[in-house]
């Protein structure tokens, strides 16, 4: 038998489509190297024309599944992605709290790619209160820093203003996703630390096909965490990972296609010339 590879938690939704949620985040845990391990908070209904409906588990239900896994199995890292109401946010940032979850990289999901809202109203206030300022790490895209800070955030300045007003709500780190940016040739992040701000660019690809860049982006740096890196190691390897992923989308039904999370598999099973 091989040795037992770092586990990972994904506590976030299910995307029916397969390119985003859970699905997504046990993809790239698979393809980082590290064994994923699940906690649903909600079943989607979902295709690449966006979401038609989400169904919310029940918190208890919640519970059960992170308590069962942590106790067992154990996870080295943990990430949180959709959590649909303020009754799961409560549950979960009570877990994190009581049991031994490892770093937690807290993806603030709010809507879909197509703006299709997956959290209730009642819980933005749970989430902003209660999990940010126990992340490790916080990975706002703009429109959720908006939606946590309430300032306009669009270009540099303003993601450097959005980064310094969530760290001050708690996290270790934030970093604030660039990729609404107006900028067509480059993708800028700013990770800040409270004393910091570090710039991750890369080259910005043409692909459409774009569904579950977010969730990838956290998984993989959940990933890396759990492998052992620090923060900002992790963070720089998960912009590399998803970068890639993004040159290596595909088109999937009548809408938008997701990132290709198999782009590793397919260097190593690539013949040798």
């Amino acid at each position: 038998m091989r040795t037992t590879p770092p586990r990972a938690l994904t506590i976030a939704g299910s995307d029916s489509g397969g390119g985003a949620g859970v699905q997504a985040d046990l993809k790239t845990f698979l393809c980082c190297g590290v064994h994923g391990t699940s906690a649903l908070t909600a079943v989607t209904v979902q295709n690449s024309l966006g979401v038609s409906g989400f169904y919310e588990l029940p918190a208890q239900a919640v519970i059960e599944q992170v308590e069962a896994v942590v106790t067992d199995i154990g996870v080295q890292a943990t990430k949180t992605g959709m959590l649909a109401s303020a009754a799961v946010i409560e549950a979960v940032a009570e877990m994190v709290t009581r049991l031994d979850v490892g770093p937690l990289v807290v993806d603030p999901v709010c809507a879909s790619q197509h703006g299709d809202a997956l959290l209730r109203d009642d819980a933005l206030e749970a989430l902003r209160d209660l999990l940010v300022p126990l992340a490790t790490l916080l990975t706002p895209n703009l429109p959720e820093a908006r939606l946590l800070t309430g300032l306009e955030v669009r270009g540099r300045a303003g993601m450097s203003q959005a980064a310094r007003a969530l760290h001050a709500r708690g996290p270790d780190w934030v970093l604030v996703k660039g990729g609404h940016t107006d900028d067509p040739d480059l993708a800028l992040d700013v990770l800040f630390d409270g004393d910091r701000e570090i710039e991750l660019v890369a080259d910005r690809h043409p692909s459409p096909h774009t569904h579950g860049t977010g969730d990838t982006l956290a998984a993989a740096t959940t990933a890396a965490l759990a492998r052992g890196l620090a923060v900002e190691d992790a963070v720089h390897a998960a912009k590399a990972f998803v970068t890639a992923s993004v040159a290596d989308s595909f088109g999937l039904g009548a809408g938008l296609g997701p990132v290709g999370h198999f782009w590793p598999l397919e260097q190593h099973h690539r013949p040798a010339p």
